[in-house]
């Protein structure tokens, strides 16, 4: 029943910045860990970052760790993805998703967005 709409994708230098958020309604994303993944051309979807509900905990795929942080702001319903350092293999379409599976349980993430673009020109 959640709706997520990720924006704040663009065109930009490697090197650069960009803040991607992924915005909710229909539902409460407290109620989910949540995370950002992402898809190049010709490539399988690749999980990027993840955070809990409480935003006390996170996790990154090793490609990104020390440049993009994943944060949530419950209260506004959104999460986000700051990606500093940018570099040309982080193109992609950013997705984000909540995880519906229960506590102990394998991820199970959904609720898809539509993604937004993010290009790194080298």
């Amino acid at each position: 029943q959640v709706q997520l709409v990720e924006s704040g994708g663009g065109l930009v230098q490697a090197g650069d910045s960009l803040r991607l958020s992924c915005a909710a309604s229909g539902g409460t994303i407290s109620n989910y860990p949540m995370g950002w993944f992402r898809q190049a051309p010709g490539k399988e979807r690749e999980f990027v970052a993840a955070i809990s509900q409480s935003g006390s905990r996170t996790n990154y795929v090793d490609s990104v760790k020390g440049r993009f942080t994943i944060s949530r702001d419950n209260a506004k319903n959104t999460v986000y993805l700051q990606m500093n350092s940018l570099k040309f293999e982080d193109t992609a379409v950013y997705y984000c998703g909540a995880d519906r599976a229960p506590r102990g349980a394998a991820a199970d993430f959904g609720y898809w967005g539509q993604g937004t673009q993010v290009t790194v020109s080298s």
